[in-house]
């Protein structure tokens, strides 16, 4: 797990990603809440998914995908948020 921790921490955006998706949140969302582009977030999210940190909900929309952290996700933000407690 601490591969995955350490994969966060080097990328504040990733961080910025992720801890919002405690909740399942659609790109426009991050895209707003980080004030980054679609494409940067879209980038992000590949990311996250690859390292299996989150995963689509709705996979086959084109439009509207929304993102939740999987269990790994989820311990690994823990994790993080132990560490900057």
């Amino acid at each position: 797990m601490w591969k995955e921790v350490s994969f966060i921490l080097k990328s504040s955006r990733r961080k910025d990603i992720l801890i919002p998706l405690e909740t399942p949140r659609t790109p426009t969302y991050l895209a707003k809440q980080t004030k980054s582009s679609l494409a940067n977030i879209s980038l992000k999210l590949g990311d996250l998914k690859t390292a299996g940190l989150i995963r689509c909900v709705n996979p086959s929309d084109r439009k509207g995908r929304i993102y939740e952290l999987t269990d790994k996700g989820k311990k690994v933000l823990s994790k993080i948020k132990e560490i900057e407690t």
